[in-house]
């Protein structure tokens, strides 16, 4: 290979997962090899890393991480969050984006310009967060790992500070100017104007503080972003005012120290800064409230611990709490962390986490949750979960990562961000032309005022604050109905659901089913139930708890259980006191060759049709009885299934159970459609089916088995009373387990979108409409800084109104 051969190749080290033994090395080797541009490629199965040798300008690093993937393996990802400093416009967000994803290393940059951060996932093995900070201080601005500074709250109220400190030196100094301006008009000529400042150098001197102390910020973000090849606000605002500011400065030297001079433009300039800075403190004011939602939970956390240590008693912060420590928790007080009950009786205040308004009665066994309020006895616990592993913890970082997603809606507004600039400067020369050649010809202070109202009223900031900022109030909002959207993505697409599937059990219903009917057949009836409760009571199934749990309340002793096997979607068989004990369907039966006599199949079907689901079973190859269990539907259900529809969205309840039961409930809370009698697996292809169709299908669920159709869904909408898989699966955690969260959800999702799209018609519309008035003339540059100023206020604003969002009644 020749020199320029070699000096072209590149290496790259990756963290690979999921490997077993040599031949997944092997295999992953093999494949990496075969691809085009990749030169060598090692593996090495006991440090579980690759090192490829490769020519990036064939192959890239995504490549790579496809291919791993494609075989059944995964590369391992960092994930860090930065807070960046320094952005003045959407042009800047998408210049560090832009910049941050072409590193070698990083897999996806996000930044947000509204929450004035960055998530990054990259590869440790490439890239470490000090080379992401270093990268973006080139770039002219400033980054800082969360961890190093996460009390943002502090930060924002310094920005706040600072801005208003700029704010008012600036005023104060562009006051005098603008006194001056106001009197050259004819109706206010009777204004008194001290004769001092009438002077140019006197005005120049008012101007001078304000155009490059003041206004440094501009000039440097300016120069940045050039040095970068690219073009921001920054850029604007330093060109319009530098024309108005060194075109007075040469008028005011060609002069001397001569009296006022109209054509003066320093109280443009200076106001025009003054503006713009006004502007900013609004703005930083109303980004401080549009994260009201993370300070509202994260105030829900307790501060403080009283634990056990070296059989002492001892208050400590919240973060040295360990998991297995022995907490102390008196009335009144919070619990500080998720845990479960070793002594004490009380009743636990759930209502922050899961909506629930009446006290949760709690005793030794229970578990309790982080933050909620110990009402009445006093408790100890075991901490089972600290830190960012509590239940409040993982909402907090839900709500995080949402409030910084992209939504698909705002990438069309970044691609516009990334040319405005430029264009628009173009606009400005041109205009800039037109009046100085043909116009009004050779009056160049006239050409020049319509050249600086095009630069500084074309703007990108509320371009690039249109969709984040109400992404991030609109989740935060949503987050305090018990509403977590895991990014902006499932925010923007749950206002198309057209179909909703409920899964029954524990979703539809309370998931707490109860013993009601025991038809023995051949057998003593405690006899029967003995050997039933003594077989369900290996199983997990909440239908085979309800029996376990009955016939251990009928004070019925339970035998020996020699052997036992469940089968999913049909049953369960066991050796129970050394019998053959089947339990389950009629398909069950069938498979086990049981005859079922017809009167049986009838009682069977009158069970059913009243809402129960039955069970039929048989003792040593005979059938031996029948027994029944009933799940009554949740308070909400029939209201929320009607919230659904009056939303015309189609609503169908899905079940393992048989289609006689899945119809009664169904018929109990109002639902029309019924899939009964599907296997778990057979969830997924059932949403699938829905989807062919050409419906966006929101699957509802809260157990294991609903786990591959939430991922199947375009909508997964996951219980947070449910399992931890579901949870993870899902795209929405609905807190409290009430089903009218999920008409919530889509009304939330639909007051957002609306939102973004009205930020969107006003950000484009302003500049559509405000650059033709200021290159016709009909705008003065100071009032083109305060127009400018205000769009961004404006949007900001606009999306805060999803903070009073009020939905079902439920407004806080």
């Amino acid at each position: 290979m020749s020199e320029s051969g070699i000096a072209k190749m590149k290496e790259a080290n990756y963290q690979i997962t999921g490997m077993t033994c040599a031949a997944c090395a092997g295999r992953i080797e093999k494949g990496l090899k075969k691809m085009e541009g990749v030169q060598e490629a090692n593996v090495n199965l006991a440090l579980e890393k690759s090192r490829i040798t490769y020519d990036p300008s064939i192959v890239s690093e995504e490549d790579f991480q496809k291919k791993i993937k494609n075989l059944g393996y995964d590369v391992v990802m960092d994930k860090k969050e930065f807070d960046i400093t320094g952005m003045t416009c959407a042009a800047c967000s998408a210049r560090i984006e832009k910049v941050l994803n072409k590193m070698d290393g990083i897999a996806s940059a996000t930044v947000n310009l509204a929450l004035e951060s960055a998530s990054v996932e990259f590869n440790p093995s490439l890239v470490d967060p000090e080379d992401i900070v270093s990268r973006v201080q080139k770039l002219g601005y400033n980054a800082i790992a969360k961890e190093e500074n996460e009390n943002t709250a502090d930060y924002r109220l310094k920005e706040v500070k600072k801005q208003q400190t700029k704010f008012i030196i600036s005023a104060v100094l562009s006051l005098p100017l603008l006194w001056a301006m106001v009197s050259h008009f004819s109706f206010t000529s009777g204004i008194y104007l001290p004769e001092a400042l009438m002077n140019p150098w006197v005005q120049f001197a008012f101007a001078t503080p304000v155009q490059f102390i003041i206004g440094r910020q501009f000039y440097i973000g300016a120069y940045k972003a050039l040095s970068n090849k690219s073009a921001n606000m920054d850029v604007l605002v330093a060109l319009g005012t530098s024309a108005a500011y060194f075109y007075s400065l040469y008028m005011t030297i060609v002069a001397g120290s001569g009296g006022h001079m109209p054509e003066l433009y320093y109280e443009t300039s200076a106001i025009l800064i003054t503006l713009i800075l006004l502007g900013k403190l609004f703005e930083a004011r109303a980004k401080g409230r549009s994260s009201e939602a993370i300070k509202k939970l994260m105030g829900l956390q307790a501060k403080t611990a009283i634990v056990i240590r070296n059989g002492m008693e001892k208050e400590i912060p919240l973060e040295e709490v360990e998991t297995g420590d022995v907490v102390f928790i008196k009335p009144g007080e919070k619990v500080p962390v998720d845990g479960v009950i070793l002594e004490g009786n009380s009743a636990v205040d759930e209502s922050m986490i899961t909506g629930e308004s009446v006290p949760a009665d709690k005793q030794p066994g229970d578990s309790v949750i982080g933050a909620t309020i110990n009402k009445n006895g006093f408790l100890k616990i075991e901490a089972l979960k600290v830190g960012k592993d509590t239940a409040l913890s993982r909402i907090i970082k839900v709500v995080e990562e949402a409030q910084g997603s992209k939504a698909p809606i705002q990438r069309l507004a970044d691609k516009i961000s990334g040319v405005f600039v430029p264009i628009v400067v173009g606009i400005a020369v041109i205009t800039f032309l037109i009046w100085f050649l043909a116009i009004n010809p050779w009056n160049f202070a006239d050409a020049l005022e319509k050249l600086i109202a095009v630069l500084v009223i074309a703007c990108p900031c509320a371009l690039g604050l249109a969709t984040p900022t109400s992404i991030m109030v609109g989740s935060g909002r949503a987050a305090e109905f018990g509403i977590l959207f895991k990014g902006g993505e499932h925010l923007e697409a749950a206002h198309g659901i057209e179909a909703v599937i409920l899964d029954k059990t524990g979703t539809v219903t309370k998931g707490a089913p109860q013993l009601t009917d025991v038809m023995a057949h051949e057998f003593e009836e405690n006899e029967f139930l003995s050997l039933i409760g003594s077989a369900e009571n290996q199983s997990e199934h909440p239908l085979a708890q309800a029996i376990a749990e009955g016939v251990k309340k009928s004070n019925i002793p339970l035998k020996a259980v020699q052997q036992f096997e469940a089968l999913p979607g049909y049953g369960i068989k066991a050796a129970v006191d050394h019998k053959s004990v089947a339990i389950g369907t009629r398909k069950l039966m069938e498979q086990e060759n049981i005859s079922i006599a017809p009167y049986v199949l009838s009682n069977m079907e009158g069970l059913e049709d009243n809402g129960k689901t039955v069970m039929l079973a048989a003792v040593d190859g005979k059938y031996a009885g029948m027994i029944a269990v009933a799940d009554s539907i949740k308070d909400t259900s029939k209201e929320a299934v009607r919230r659904l529809k009056d939303l015309d969205i189609r609503v169908l309840l899905i079940t393992g159970d048989n289609e006689r039961t899945a119809k009664a409930i169904a018929k109990e809370a109002g639902i029309d459609e019924v899939i009964a009698g599907v296997l778990p697996e057979g969830k997924a292809a059932e949403v699938q089916k829905l989807q062919q169709q050409g419906r966006k299908v929101a699957m509802v669920g809260d157990g294991i088995n609903d786990a591959p159709a939430l991922a199947a869904a375009d909508i997964g909408m996951a219980l947070g009373t449910g399992t931890d898989i579901a949870m993870e699966a899902a795209d929405i955690t609905l807190i409290s387990g009430d089903l009218n969260n999920i008409a919530d959800a889509i009304l939330m999702s639909k007051k957002t979108i609306r939102n973004i799209k009205q930020n969107l018609f006003w950000a484009f519309a302003y500049n559509v409409i405000g650059i033709p008035i200021a290159a016709l003339g009909l705008l003065a540059p100071w009032l083109a800084g305060a127009a400018m100023a205000f769009s961004s206020v404006s949007v900001v604003l606009n999306a805060l109104r999803l903070q009073r969002v009020r939905i079902a009644g439920r407004g806080k």
